[in-house]
């Protein structure tokens, strides 16, 4: 679904990504890691063509997507939950939802409005109100509901739990969890290893701008060492 191949970026003359290689298959959960400026953030944006990749590949369902604008992206099945949730402050909750909504690539719309308040109740309680009057947890869903909403096939998630509290955290990881049941396929940053451990498919590590690990759950959870190195401060 998703093959990222020797992916290079670079912010003018400062290089962060040094031959990225990742893939995520339908259905399948994968997991991107690394402690804070490793450059996963840099990898989404490259492949979202929010920033134009110096060298390396990107397709999607087997086109050739490197470098391609941001709506070719999105319209190839790709949908973004941004670090920072990034909501429409002044539009309410339900205009936020409708703003995105689109057919997916293939003309289906598996994703509707009813669909995502059957899946966050709290966001229909509150769709008449402002982004900027919700929670963190509340703009967090409503990142992932307008994602839904324009019907991917594969979401990625940039720091999906990133300063929520426990229990809106716990949530969030059962509504991926719903979704991959779904078939959905994710990509997934977040610094939570024992939440992603329990429904993620394989890993991959990153350090200054190269993967140094990459492998199966069972792979990863058998050797702990991995951790220590590489995503422990």
């Amino acid at each position: 679904m998703l093959e990222v191949q020797g992916l290079e970026a670079a912010y003018g003359a400062s290089r962060v990504l040094h031959g990225i290689d990742l893939s995520v298959a339908p259905g399948e959960v994968v997991t991107l890691m690394g402690r804070n400026g490793m450059g996963k953030s840099t990898t989404v944006k490259s492949i979202f063509g929010l920033l134009r990749p110096r060298a390396g590949r990107i397709t999607v369902m087997g086109r050739d997507l490197t470098g391609a604008a941001p709506h070719r992206i999105a319209g190839a099945g790709l949908g973004l939950v941004p670090e920072g949730r990034q909501v429409f402050p002044s539009l309410s909750v339900e205009e936020n939802l409708v703003a995105t909504e689109r057919p997916g690539p293939d003309g289906a719309r598996r994703w509707t409005l009813p669909r995502v308040y059957a899946l966050f109740p709290r966001l229909q309680e509150r769709r008449a109100n402002m982004g900027n009057q919700l929670s963190g947890g509340e703009q967090q869903m409503l990142a992932i509901g307008r994602a839904l909403l324009t019907n991917p096939q594969l979401v990625v998630l940039d720091e999906a739990t990133e300063g929520l509290a426990p229990l809106i955290r716990e949530e969030i990881w059962s509504c991926l969890a719903a979704l991959k049941a779904e078939g959905l396929a994710i990509l997934v940053i977040d610094k939570n290893l024992s939440a992603l451990t329990r429904f993620a498919d394989r890993h991959v590590v990153i350090e200054k701008g190269r993967v140094v690990w990459a492998g199966t759950n069972a792979a990863l959870i058998a050797d702990p060492a991995v951790a220590e190195r590489h995503l422990h401060v």
